[in-house]
């Protein structure tokens, strides 16, 4: 059940989070330009009601159809949703936000069936023709069901649960909410309370009163900062206490709320706190008549205060300043008197947590933990077998070969584990189908191949003490990786870039395929076969290293083995881990892995991994492969 919820918050979130954007600039003009706002301008304001009723909802849809049915999806979702738009009275009736969240995927499902079932029944020549009008035919037909059912139905569904609201405001329970907020965040629901309910609930009353309190449930900052400043103040653990300060500036000034989730598993009790917090700073804003203008996205202290009316803003403040102060109150003692986990141990739950709201089970092992002396083969497998595994095994390899040459450590695809693995490595996301391949081995899920804690923890339990001594293990054949040889033009002058600028995840994802193609190595399509990749598993690989590459099915989009670098000396954010290397690889057969194998051996040598990632001579990186 927990895993259905899960999914279904982590599903909305994808379909809300990739057009938050279009939020805060829908809830910038609303905060600056309404009667209420900061510089009151009728003009400029009559943009807000057509972002909202029009623009925001055919996103939300576009979005939601795209992530099940692709391009043609994301069209079939944009055009259905105006069906809902147009059923309960355009801008006459009220938002259809959740209206976007149901017909999107719907719209996606439909033409997805559709293309399954045209596969093989395409007559040649008519291709374009077809999908053109299936498109146009399909997205009427949806359309009109919108129109007539779901649009009036959200619309019901929405006047309920406005109208339970308004009753808790008016009974003054609305406090209470936070004793379901604050584990849910931690839960990663967060954004299916925030984005599923909230967020159409406080449209519906910002539309009437100009304002809603139900912006200010859950994205205030308070509740998790006093909970950082209490383990920064209090903490036993030097490493966690260390960690604090920079998580509090993340937190407060970035939005990361995530930030803090961590230290709440340390120690479970600790959630209390921010709940006490949250009710305390609820109750405030209740009783004041607070209320922001538009969504707080990221739960920022700028942004909590920028959507504030201006009238409000100390007030908002305030509010803050209790729910941080309450939380810290009641979190003190709990952590004074707390001897729990580790902040790894946390976040390598969190990590799980993570997996299990993708509906990934993340077993530690399958079956009991094996002694050292019966491992003889360990396996790194990733999607595709190219690149992360490849990384993962040579480090690991190296590692244990002067105490463990009889261990045999080598990378696959997740599918083609061999039937005589000891001991499998995989990421969180894959456990499920390495279990399937390799019923017979221990799991052990990482979050990435090459700084993972449960990498130490794997050594220690293949060089314990009972584990063979050296001297009389029979060595194995170690699949060594060769020196790189230039003339193969794997990695050539041009396809090293130095000194980029920042930029998003995806963009850097893409801009490393197409430098691969540019360059001879790949055809376009596997430039959206490596953004697939890294959504069903980060190629983040620790270190400060990504490696994207495509997935599995891809492989026929490879012309020839080749490898990229892309050097971001501020870093590009994969998931909250920063990527100063993004290495984009495209491989036939072994050919790559030879360069791969020297990447690994200069991460363990912190100057040279320190040059590539701030060097401005690209003959200085050549160089370190000749």
């Amino acid at each position: 059940m927990k895993n259905a919820v899960q999914r279904f918050g982590k599903f909305l979130s994808a379909m809300v989070m990739p057009n938050i954007g279009a939020f805060i600039a829908w809830g910038l003009i609303t905060a600056l330009f309404i009667a209420d706002g900061w510089i009151p301008n009728d003009k400029l304001a009559s943009i807000q009601p057509y972002m909202l009723y029009f623009l925001l909802p055919a996103l939300i849809a576009y979005t939601g159809g795209k992530m099940v049915g692709g391009d043609r999806g994301g069209v079939m979702g944009a055009i259905a949703v105006m069906g809902c738009i147009a059923g309960v009275g355009g801008l006459d009736g009220q938002p259809m936000l959740m209206g976007a969240m149901v017909m999107g995927p719907f719209a996606g499902w439909v033409i997805k069936k559709f293309d399954k079932f045209m596969e093989t029944r395409m007559p040649a020549g008519f291709e374009m023709l077809i999908n053109n009008f299936s498109v146009g035919i399909l997205g009427m037909v949806v359309a009109i069901i919108g129109y007539y059912l779901i649009g009036p139905f959200m619309s019901a569904i929405l006047a309920i649960l406005t109208a339970g609201v308004n009753v808790l405001i008016k009974a003054s329970l609305l406090p209470l909410a936070a004793i379901f907020i604050e584990p849910a965040k931690v839960l990663f629901l967060n954004n299916a309370i925030n984005h599923g309910i909230f967020t159409p609930i406080a449209i519906e009353q910002a539309a009437e009163a100009g304002k809603s309190i139900m912006y200010m449930l859950e994205p205030n900052p308070g509740p998790g900062l006093g909970v950082l400043v209490a383990y920064w103040i209090f903490c036993k653990d030097k490493t966690t206490k260390d960690s604090a300060p920079g998580a509090i500036i993340i937190h407060l000034f970035g939005g990361i709320h995530e930030i803090y989730f961590p230290y709440v598993l340390m120690n479970p009790l600790v959630i209390v706190a921010p709940i006490a917090g949250n009710i305390c700073a609820i109750l405030w804003f209740t009783i004041t008549g607070c209320g922001l203008v538009g969504p707080a996205s990221p739960g920022s202290i700028i942004t909590y205060l920028s959507m504030s009316p201006k009238s409000q803003i100390l007030f908002t403040f305030i509010g803050v300043v209790i729910a941080a102060g309450v939380s810290f109150l009641v979190a003190s003692p709990i952590i004074k008197m707390s001897n729990g986990k580790s902040l790894e141990e946390a976040q390598s739950d969190m990590a799980a947590a993570k997996a299990e709201s993708k509906g990934t089970a993340v077993p530690v092992s399958n079956g009991e933990p094996k002694k050292a002396g019966e491992v003889k083969k360990i396996i790194f497998a990733c999607d595709a077998g190219m690149g992360s595994s490849a990384m993962g095994a040579t480090k690991f390899r190296n590692r244990i070969k002067a105490v463990r040459p009889d261990i045999t450590v080598a990378n696959t695809s997740v599918d083609n584990i061999p039937a005589d693995c000891d001991i499998a490595v995989v990421q969180e996301i894959l456990v499920e189908r390495a279990v399937k391949a390799a019923p017979q081995a221990q799991m052990v899920t990482i979050g990435n191949f090459l700084a993972d804690p449960k990498l130490d923890q794997l050594y220690d339990q293949v060089t314990s003490t009972e584990a063979a001594a050296p001297a009389q293990a029979e060595a194995a054949p170690a699949a060594e990786t060769s020196s790189y040889d230039p003339s193969e033009k794997i990695l050539v002058e041009e396809g090293i870039k130095v000194g980029l600028k920042s930029v998003p995840m995806n963009d850097a994802i893409t801009a490393a395929g197409k430098l691969l193609n540019e360059l001879g190595f790949v055809d376009e399509e596997y430039i959206p076969a490596m953004i697939r990749r890294n959504e069903e598993a980060s190629v983040y690989m620790g270190m400060g290293i990504a490696i994207p590459h495509g997935t599995s099915d891809a492989k026929n989009r490879v012309k020839k083995s080749g490898i990229v670098i892309l050097q971001y000396p501020d870093g590009v954010d994969f998931g909250g881990e920063k990527a100063e290397l993004v290495i984009g690889i495209a491989g036939v057969g072994d050919e790559h892995l030879a360069i791969l194998g020297r990447i690994t051996e200069v991460l363990d040598d912190e100057k040279q991994l320190e040059m590539m990632k701030t060097t401005k001579n690209i003959d200085e990186i050549m160089n370190l492969f000749r």
